[in-house]
């Protein structure tokens, strides 16, 4: 099977510039489809699925692979290589901006730039220097907490990360979201996600970067946005005057400007 059918790969409109837009944790490439019309009528765009995520395959998974960020970057890497993506502008949300990040390091002729929505280089707080806004031991009781009560953990998680309310539809579309991952690929991504600590690949980007980052994000803080945008080269970042960590849903055409007007000064 191609490896763009493993990751249930969607090609959109098309134009000069191809934009690739990887999803989050917990998340598909239907999360996108908020910030997609922005894009479509004039440019390329294209969507997959991680490996155990959505609509892809789940054959090719496996708990040794995927137990580090460097899987699913290698699932990103595998889907520009088929479609012979070069000099691609790389979306990325959550775990995935870090995803990107090792991408990119590892062939960087793949993208021209990246652009980060709500990205957090490392989740778990570092004392003296680093706020990463969880302590260790959050961490593993949210990991635990997936194997007690599955469905009660994808419940406290849907508000908690989008910053909407319990019973809203974009909480209740993520929660249900986490529910349809199975199990295993779940905790093993979570366990990725939650404790990767990428801080020191900040200062070897290759790319140049813009950060999206959330007023008030429960995931990743003002202040961890400052320090990425302080510790990663050729960045720039924008606050948005929102609530939560999911900037491409709540608030689509705010990310969509902040975006063109970054590709714009970076032709």
């Amino acid at each position: 099977m191609p490896r763009t059918e493993n990751n249930n790969v969607t090609i959109l409109g098309s134009g000069p510039q191809t934009i690739v837009m990887a999803h989050g944790f917990g998340c598909d490439q239907n999360m996108w489809r908020f910030l997609t019309p922005y894009f479509v009528p004039d440019h390329r765009v294209v969507l997959f699925d991680y490996t155990g995520c959505g609509k892809a395959a789940t054959t090719r998974f496996n708990v040794q692979k995927y137990s580090t960020l460097d899987g699913y970057a290698q699932d990103l890497l595998d889907v520009c290589a088929d479609l012979d993506l070069r000099d691609a502008i790389l979306v990325s949300h959550s775990v995935s901006t870090m995803i990107g990040l090792v991408a990119g390091l590892q062939d960087p002729s793949r993208f021209h730039s990246m652009a980060m929505v709500c990205p957090s280089p490392c989740l778990m707080n570092q004392p003296p220097d680093y706020h990463g806004g969880f302590d260790r031991a959050d961490l593993e009781e949210l990991l635990a907490m997936m194997d007690q009560n599955y469905i009660g953990w994808a419940n406290y998680l849907g508000p908690v990360v989008t910053g909407l309310p319990n019973g809203t539809d974009l909480a209740a579309e993520l929660s249900g979201s986490f529910c349809s991952t199975d199990p295993i690929i779940a905790k093993t991504f979570a366990r990725a996600a939650f404790m990767a600590d990428l801080r020191h690949l900040l200062p070897r980007a290759r790319h140049p970067t813009l950060l999206l980052q959330s007023a008030t994000d429960a995931l990743a803080s003002q202040a961890v946005g400052e320090y990425t945008h302080a510790h990663l080269p050729d960045s720039q970042l924008a606050v948005v005057d929102a609530t939560g960590h999911c900037l491409h849903m709540t608030h689509p055409a705010e990310v969509a400007r902040l975006i063109r007007a970054f590709m714009a000064a970076r032709p």
